[in-house]
């Protein structure tokens, strides 16, 4: 077996098991929380690794598809800026979240969508190049997006200024991001070898650093799980719902077709809540991490499951046609 194909699968593994590796790191942090805690120091430049690897997959076609492609792109870039903040806030207010757990709640609703919303419409047989459009315009658009909802949202009951906020979404995100399609740009030209190892190597590094995100925010806070544990989990499941639910609705209502609602309802329910804790743990503090951790786990939980639902539902479909024909 080639260096290549050894990559790859250990990339599939590593993807595949994602949700494993993530619960059995938090079971181990929640149980000795500090060999974990520490981590929280190197968080930034651990999403910033990420990012960089979403740089990675990212080609010229994809900054093209934005242009020619701008209806839908449009359509499901607004209604994940509309929908998950206003529903963070919503179940803020609601649910009567501490302060410092709501933060991170309105932080997962005003981040961008991830690459796990990629995956996902690639293994749930919807519309991959739509996916990575809107992926890559809410990505680009983060800096502004994010700032202003939380500050529109949380108002004088925050610290950071916009500013702050705007600054540390670009040293994390956009020239991470910018870095790495560079890098992929030159390699497809010079080196396109050296670009399929990188681009089978990524996904590894991404999994091992989002899981060792995820336990540090466990680790440092083991006390809130505890106490406020059932009401956090609510909060993250009822809003992924409104997600997943909202971006599906308003792809059928749009008239899009089958592939594309699928695309809009990941690229809405499934958001880069990596970045939201980043920005929790330097910017605010470990409490404000909490439920975009939580959230990293659970939508890496009901994006496979409802993939795995439409490519079922494509099987149940296939075969009635069949028989319909017989």
């Amino acid at each position: 077996m080639s260096l290549t194909d050894q990559l790859s699968r250990a990339s599939r593994v590593a993807s595949k098991y994602f949700v494993v590796w993530v619960v059995l790191a938090s079971g181990a942090a929640l149980a000795n929380p500090d060999p974990f805690v520490p981590i929280l120091n190197y968080v930034t430049p651990l999403l910033g690794l990420i990012m960089l690897g979403m740089g990675l997959t990212l080609q010229p076609a994809d900054f093209k598809r934005l242009v020619d492609r701008p209806v839908d792109v449009g359509i499901g870039a607004v209604t994940q800026w509309l929908v998950m903040p206003l529903a963070a806030y919503g179940l803020y207010i609601l649910l009567d979240l501490p302060d410092a757990i709501g933060v991170g709640l309105v932080l997962v609703g005003a981040a961008p969508g991830g690459t796990a919303s990629n995956v996902m419409s690639y293994l749930g047989r919807g519309d991959v190049a739509l996916s990575v459009a809107i992926t890559t315009l809410t990505t680009l658009a983060a800096p502004i997006v994010m700032p202003a909802w939380t500050l529109f949202i949380l108002g004088e009951g925050i610290d950071v200024t916009f500013m702050e906020m705007f600054t540390s979404i670009v040293q994390i995100v956009i020239i991470p991001v910018i870095l790495g399609f560079t890098i992929r740009y030159l390699l497809d030209r010079k080196a396109p070898k050296a670009a399929e190892i990188g681009v089978d190597v990524f996904p590894v590094i991404s999994v091992v650093a989002i899981v060792a995100i995820v336990a540090g925010v466990v680790g440092a806070n083991v006390e809130n799980i505890l106490t406020a544990g059932a009401l956090v989990l609510l909060a993250v499941v009822a809003h992924n719902a409104i997600g997943l639910g909202a971006g599906f609705g308003v792809g059928r209502a749009a008239g899009m077709s089958e592939d594309r609602v699928r695309t809009c309802t990941f690229e809405v329910g499934l958001q880069n809540s990596g970045l939201a804790v980043a920005l929790a743990t330097s910017l605010f503090s470990p409490s404000a991490a909490l439920i975009p951790a939580l959230f990293s786990v659970w939508h890496n939980v009901t994006g496979p499951a409802l993939a795995s639902y439409f490519t079922w539902r494509d099987g149940e479909a296939s075969d009635d046609a069949v028989a319909t024909a017989d």
